[in-house]
């Protein structure tokens, strides 16, 4: 009689019994993976693992047990189970790791002084690995042990590079890559008033091997003004041939930098991409302001006005004058207070950040975050 037969009407003694040889004969050839992996409690179906009963369970937390070698052995691995226990396409998975664990990190200053030459930040960090179509998963918390042994160090690719091959050896993985976020603090001065204030940069670090080939990229986010050059021309006329008062719409707007860094060509330091974009479009937000500074403001933006795709070829012109950079991604967002869209613009020079595809929502994460 077949199962569905069996299932098309009430089991009976016979059938549960023949279905328990079944059980207990796949059990003795399953590897324990594989039986945790269907039901746990079939392991008690083996032979010697018996229960009459269910057990009485303690339900104090033993604060003195401590693992040993022995018992840690006994512990359920799943993760690098069989192929067998593999759910879904046997495919390989290009990335798969941790992602935003947040570790303080040292970093080092290109004008520290001494005694100011590094500076503390908390750094979100993502880590992830390739995985073969042939293997179950990985252990994670393997890729959080490996950075950990370098997370006392003050950070730089450098750095980076030995913390990657560490959790490639440690993963037996082929392709990896290393991300570290951070906001990143510089002393900025006002216009005109003297006052000085500190300006936050959202950057990244990400190191990448694929293939066995590295790249080393930097990622900077970047907030300026942007007057439109067409309603500055439409102001000044309503005031020249009507004597009407108009003011021209500028908005906060955001542009973030994605660059390869060359090696041979010296150190690019996080100031050096800052200033970079300040000489490309100097209108950058301000952090302290009195009054004669709101005025220099409004001068400074009258001297620069900027359309989304002006502010894309800027930084591209800075870029490509940096023997450091090799390929770039652009993207900047003028967040309009005209319209009720905003004016986008993406610009890349060289493979590594050409793409046919955009993530619907990568022109929503050109924020500014307080």
């Amino acid at each position: 009689m077949t199962l569905h037969a069996t299932l098309d009407r009430d089991p009976r003694r016979r059938d549960a019994e023949d279905a328990l040889a079944t059980l207990r004969a796949w059990a003795l050839s399953a590897t324990p993976e594989e039986v945790a992996d269907l039901d746990p409690a079939v392991a008690r179906l083996l032979p010697g693992r018996e229960v009459a009963n269910y057990p009485d369970l303690s339900r104090a937390y033993p604060d003195a047990f401590a693992p040993d070698a022995l018992y840690r052995a006994t512990l359920p691995d799943l993760q690098n189970g069989p192929a067998s226990l593999i759910r879904g396409a046997r495919s390989a998975i290009q990335h798969v790791g941790v992602s935003g664990f947040r570790v303080p990190i040292r970093y080092r200053l290109r004008d520290g002084g001494p005694g100011a030459s590094e500076v503390c930040l908390e750094t979100a960090v993502t880590g992830t690995v390739s995985l073969d179509a042939t293997r179950k998963g990985i252990n994670m918390s393997r890729l959080m042990r490996s950075f950990y042994r370098f997370a006392d160090e003050a950070f730089s690719f450098d750095v980076m590079e030995r913390a990657l091959d560490a959790y490639k050896a440690d993963l037996g993985s082929v392709d990896a890559r290393l991300q570290m976020r951070f906001r990143f603090p510089l002393r900025v001065p006002s216009l005109r008033s003297g006052l000085s204030g500190w300006q936050y940069y959202d950057i990244a670090l990400e190191l990448i091997e694929q293939a066995g080939a590295r790249k080393k990229i930097f990622h900077l986010d970047y907030v300026y003004a942007s007057t439109c050059p067409c309603s500055l021309e439409l102001s000044e006329h309503a005031r020249q041939s009507r004597g009407q008062l108009a003011v021209p719409h500028a908005q906060r707007s955001v542009a973030r930098l994605s660059v390869e860094v060359l090696a041979g060509h010296g150190r690019l330091w996080f100031e050096d991409l800052v200033e970079l974009c300040r000489a490309a479009v100097p209108t950058e937000t301000q952090v302290m302001v009195k009054r004669e500074d709101e005025q220099a403001f409004a001068e400074l933006n009258a001297a620069h006005p900027i359309f989304v795709e002006d502010a894309a070829r800027l930084f591209a012109e800075g870029c490509l004058a940096d023997p450091r950079i090799g390929d770039f991604r652009v993207l900047a967002s003028h967040q309009e207070s005209l319209h009720s869209h905003d004016a986008v613009s993406l610009l890349t020079e060289g493979p590594t950040f050409a793409t046919e595809s955009l993530d619907p929502r990568l022109f929503g994460t050109l924020l500014h975050a307080p």
